[in-house]
C-alpha cells in the first residue's frame, strides 16, 4: 500500500506539473514561452506552439524564455530556446552545449524542436525566393529594363549625366545593359562592372528592346585566359591570326570537341575549347581598363603598361637604358620595371630567367615576352594585352608597339606576382 501511495503521489504530482504547463504555455505569448524543469526533466509549451500560432509569430525570440524551476538539482538550461538563431544552448546543431556534447539534462523538451524547424525553412528565406522568382518572371536575357545600344562602333558611358563628364566605360553595338533611369537625354545604366550614364539617341528601350534581343542573342564565347591565339583552322599547327584579351567575348559560329568556331574582324577562325566559356547572352560594358587591356587585370599592370607605352617613338640605342634618349630591348624592360622598384639584369637572356616561367597563352599585361634566333634569345619585349607588345624594336623603328607574333615568342616570364 505504502508503494502504491508513493507511485500515485507521483503521477498527482506529475499531472499537476503538466497541468502548469499548459495553463501557462496559454496565457504566454510564444515569444516569451516559459519552460518548467521538474528534476532532469525540463518540458516547455512545444506542443502549443507547433499547432497555434503562425509561422511569422514563432520565430525565437533574442532573449532567454521565461523559466519556473521547481528542482534545483536539475542544470540551467535556460539557453536552449535563446541565443543565436537555429543553435539549441550553444553552436550550431548542439543540444546543451558544444556540437556532439552530452548534457548533464536527461531530456529536453519545449521550444527546441520549433527553433529547428524555423531554422530550415525561416519566413525571410521564403520571401526571398518568392521575390526572386518574381523578379526573374518579368527579367528578359537577365536583365529587369533591358536596354540595347544601337551605334556603328561604341557608345560611351559616362560618369555623371552630363555630355561631357569622365567616360568611365565603352559599349559595342548590341551591349545590353540595365536601365535604372533616365536623366534629361541620358540614360543612367548597369552593365557588367560598368555603371553611368548613355546618351538615349543610341538606346533602344522598353519592349522593343526585348523584341530586339530575342532576334540578336547569340552563343557568346568569354575568354577565360590572356593572350588566347586565334587561329585560322582547328589544329595547333594552323597558322595564329591574333590574339585576344582575357574576359573578351566573341561571337560563336562552330561548336567542335575540342575547338570553337568563333567570328572576329568578318573572320571565322577557330579558340581552343578549354580556354573559353560559351554562353546564349547580350554582351556587356566593358570598364576603360578592360576596353584597353582585357578583364581580370591589376591596376599596377596597368600602370606599368601606361608608364611603358608613354616612351613610344623614342629612339633605339644599343647599350641604352635611357627612355627618353634611347634604350635596347632589355634595356627599355629594365628601366620601366626600375619605376615600379623591381631590379632586372641589363640582357634579355638573363631576363628570361627571372620570375616564373609561364605559357604565352596565360600572359597578362605586364608580362615579358621573349624571342630568339635559333635557341639562343635575343629580344624582350612587354605584353600590353591584346595581343600586343610594347618593345625597343631597332635602330630603325626605336621603341614602338608590335603585334606579339610579329616574330615567333619562345618563352613568357611573369615578375609581376599578383
Amino acid at each position: 500500500m505504502h508503494h502504491i501511495k508513493n507511485n500515485v503521489t507521483k503521477n498527482v504530482t506529475r499531472v499537476a506539473a503538466l497541468s502548469l504547463i499548459i495553463v501557462l504555455a496559454g496565457q504566454t505569448p510564444a515569444s516569451a514561452v516559459p519552460v518548467l524543469t521538474v528534476g532532469g526533466f525540463t518540458a516547455g509549451a512545444d506542443t502549443y506552439l507547433s499547432t497555434a500560432p503562425a509561422l511569422d509569430s514563432a520565430k525565437t525570440s533574442e532573449t532567454a524564455p521565461s523559466v519556473i524551476k521547481v528542482d534545483t538539482g536539475a542544470q540551467d538550461d535556460t539557453d536552449s530556446a535563446g541565443g543565436e538563431e537555429g543553435s539549441v544552448g550553444g553552436e550550431e546543431g548542439s543540444v546543451g552545449g558544444e556540437e556532439g556534447s552530452a548534457s548533464p539534462v536527461s531530456f529536453t523538451a519545449g521550444a527546441a524542436s520549433l527553433v529547428t524547424a524555423t531554422a530550415v525553412v525561416a519566413p525571410e528565406d521564403m520571401d526571398t525566393q518568392e521575390f526572386e522568382e518574381e523578379e526573374a518572371a518579368g527579367a528578359a536575357y537577365g536583365y529587369t529594363n533591358l536596354g540595347i545600344a544601337q551605334v556603328e562602333d561604341h557608345l560611351n558611358v559616362r560618369e555623371g549625366a552630363d555630355k561631357g563628364s569622365k567616360i568611365v566605360g565603352k559599349m559595342e553595338n548590341d551591349t545590353g545593359c540595365e536601365v535604372l533611369g533616365i536623366e534629361g537625354e541620358m540614360a543612367h545604366i548597369t552593365s557588367g562592372s560598368v555603371e553611368g550614364y548613355v546618351s538615349t539617341e543610341y538606346l533602344l528601350m522598353g519592349d522593343e528592346a526585348v523584341a530586339y534581343a530575342d532576334t540578336i542573342v547569340k552563343e557568346l564565347a568569354t575568354v577565360t585566359a590572356d593572350g588566347l591565339k586565334m587561329r585560322e583552322q582547328p589544329s595547333l599547327d594552323a597558322p595564329v591570326y591574333d590574339m585576344v584579351s582575357y574576359g573578351e567575348e566573341l561571337e560563336v559560329f562552330q561548336t567542335l570537341s575540342e575547338w570553337i568556331g568563333i567570328e572576329y574582324d568578318g573572320k571565322q577562325l577557330y579558340v581552343a575549347k578549354e580556354y573559353v566559356s560559351v554562353d546564349r547572352k547580350l554582351k556587356t560594358a566593358l570598364n576603360m581598363t578592360e576596353f584597353l587591356y582585357g578583364e581580370g587585370v591589376s591596376d599596377v599592370r596597368v600602370e606599368l603598361c601606361e608608364y611603358a607605352k608613354q616612351f613610344i617613338g623614342n629612339p633605339y640605342v644599343w647599350g641604352g637604358t635611357s627612355l627618353t634618349k634611347g634604350a635596347d630591348c632589355s634595356g627599355f624592360v629594365l628601366s620601366v620595371y626600375a619605376k615600379f622598384g623591381i631590379s632586372l639584369p641589363h640582357s634579355s637572356r638573363a631576363q628570361a630567367n627571372c620570375g616564373t616561367r609561364i605559357k604565352v597563352s596565360e600572359m597578362k599585361p605586364g608580362d615579358l615576352v621573349f624571342y630568339a634566333k635559333g635557341k639562343r634569345i635575343n629580344h624582350v619585349g612587354i605584353y600590353i594585352g591584346g595581343g600586343q607588345i610594347v618593345n625597343a624594336s631597332s635602330p630603325k623603328t626605336g621603341i614602338r608597339i608590335s603585334s606579339t607574333y610579329y616574330r615567333t615568342p619562345v618563352a613568357a616570364v611573369r615578375i609581376l606576382q599578383d
